[in-house]
């Protein structure tokens, strides 16, 4: 599609988009023996009218699919959303009556306090991004204050041109390591950093009765990975091997 045609979509109304995804949704969604499933993805509340992101959360509900969006990822964008709306990004998304525990939010490295009672109270899930936030200079999200507060965590990686490599073994790290920068050795312990990357991810999709732990009648959703590389030794702990030195190798196995 040319620039002038992204451009002069984009302008189209509200609804020709939720159309078109009432037709992806009629095409694909629980398609491939449930392997393929719709999510609604309004980009950030910057992008999108008030009367934009209460539509998609109703169809959402109707439909009983996700809601993804980005929220509170820069200062910049923080102080935009407050003179829009007169509030943060996530009393906003309350306000419209999207904070629910089917709202998957990339980011929130700007969360206020009642913002993040709001994000517990709700349940809704948050995606930590590290890569991309360290890349973009957008700063390190309180991931280890709002997990002890018990808000949902898992990782994410954010797009390829803001992270680049999408490798979630370098998120993994990066997670761990940012939080211990904040908050001493002790936080971010690989255990829960691997939870995050796994289950965690696994609850924010909403398919945590599903994939997400090796369980008996979930599917075998798994990865071997080889721990006879010299990155690897000495190798005492499986699970601080995986967090803190595996690595991906692009066109072979991991390891």
């Amino acid at each position: 599609m040319s620039g002038a045609a992204r451009r002069k979509d984009c302008c189209r109304p509200p609804g020709k988009h939720l159309l078109k995804c009432e037709a992806l949704y009629n095409e694909w969604h629980d398609s491939s023996e449930g392997r393929i499933r719709l999510a609604l993805a309004p980009r950030f509340i910057l992008s999108c009218t008030e009367g934009l992101l209460r539509d998609a959360d109703a169809l959402a509900r109707d439909w009983g699919v996700l809601v993804h969006t980005h929220a509170s990822e820069n200062r910049v964008e923080v102080r935009w959303v407050r003179q829009r709306t007169g509030c943060g990004n996530i009393e906003a998304f309350d306000r419209y009556g999207m904070l629910h525990d089917r709202l998957c939010l990339a980011h929130c490295v700007w969360t206020s306090a009642r913002e993040q009672r709001l994000l517990c109270e709700s349940q809704a899930k948050v995606l930590h991004c590290p890569s991309s936030n360290l890349k973009l200079g957008s700063g390190i999200a309180p991931i280890w204050k709002l997990h002890q507060a018990g808000i949902p965590i898992s990782l994410g990686a954010d797009g390829a041109a803001c992270n680049n490599n999408l490798d979630m073994f370098q998120e993994m790290r990066l997670a761990a390591l940012l939080q211990k920068s904040l908050h001493g050795p002790e936080a971010m312990p690989a255990a829960t950093v691997l939870e995050m990357a796994t289950l965690g991810g696994a609850r924010a999709l909403g398919l945590d009765k599903e994939i997400g732990s090796i369980e008996v009648g979930k599917r075998a959703d798994i990865i071997m990975v080889d721990t006879n590389n010299l990155h690897s030794t000495p190798y005492a702990d499986p699970v601080s091997s995986l967090v803190y030195s595996a690595q991906f190798r692009c066109g072979s196995q991991p390891s």
